[in-house]
């Protein structure tokens, strides 16, 4: 627990929840003990698919692929994406953890009839999500807290990862603001090309939420709740397919005591 000094405890005794926002935990010396690897670098064991359209469990286009160590999201079988958003689920749901993976996007096309330039180099972590056994079979994104990932092209513009989209959902920043907007920019820098990336969610259950990329925090809030203000203390692991290839790799967790 972070300790506040008693002269902050009484400048801020008014704001109770910008205090209690800084008396969180965090974890940022965390240690390599307690990781578990949840991808075992040869098949989707304790991983499910979901695509739009398609019951739980059916991935037809063979979407998710491992191949070489590697979850890998193709689209070589499909003519046209026509929204066909897909979700690779973990088997398990989870509240209080820290869990880190590698991802890089693979060239710079999109599989035709994509979504639009938005989708371009883009892929996401849902977390806290809904139970994929009760999405409507024909909804894009599960309720969740997403860390949108994304890339750039050589020469592109900058462009921020691990920043944070709220579908069905909203959260609290550091001022105590509840943010409804879909989509907010993290401060991380851009990575361009195929190379990989590092990133790494820290996660207290509906009090806290630390995103990092390559070690720097770049995000950071609280209160993640549904639309109608539910807080959401844990959930379904999601990794997506927008329209983009991309790889995933060296994917573990660590449980935290709550």
């Amino acid at each position: 627990m972070y300790k506040i000094a008693s002269s902050i405890v009484a400048a801020f005794a008014a704001v109770l929840l910008i205090t209690s926002y800084a008396a969180l935990p965090s974890s940022a010396e965390a240690s390599d003990d307690g990781f578990v690897s949840v991808f075992n670098g040869k098949d989707l064991t304790g991983w499910t698919p979901k695509i739009k359209g398609k019951e739980l469990g059916q991935d037809p286009l063979n979407t998710f692929r491992v191949e070489d160590g590697v979850i890998k999201v193709r689209y070589d079988k499909y003519d046209k994406f026509d929204r066909q958003f897909g979700h690779l689920f973990l088997d398990k749901p989870y509240s209080s953890y820290i869990l880190r993976l590698e991802y890089r996007f693979i060239g710079d096309k999109q599989v035709d009839g994509n979504p639009g330039g938005w989708a371009y180099m883009n892929s996401g972590v849902m977390i806290h999500g809904e139970d994929p056994k009760k999405m409507p079979v024909n909804k894009d994104f599960p309720d969740s807290i997403e860390v949108q990932l994304l890339g750039q092209k050589e020469g592109g513009p900058d462009r921020t990862t691990a920043n944070i989209c709220t579908p069905g959902t909203h959260y609290v920043d550091k001022s105590g603001k509840l943010i409804k907007s879909h989509c907010v920019k993290s401060t991380s820098k851009t990575y361009r090309g195929e190379q990989w990336v590092k990133l790494e969610i820290e996660v207290h259950g509906s009090e806290r939420i630390i995103h990092r990329v390559n070690g720097e925090v770049v995000f950071d809030y609280t209160k993640p709740q549904l639309n109608d203000g539910t807080l959401l203390t844990g959930g379904s692991i999601s990794l997506q397919s927008e329209s983009h290839e991309c790889d995933f790799r060296n994917i573990e967790i660590k449980v935290l005591e709550k």
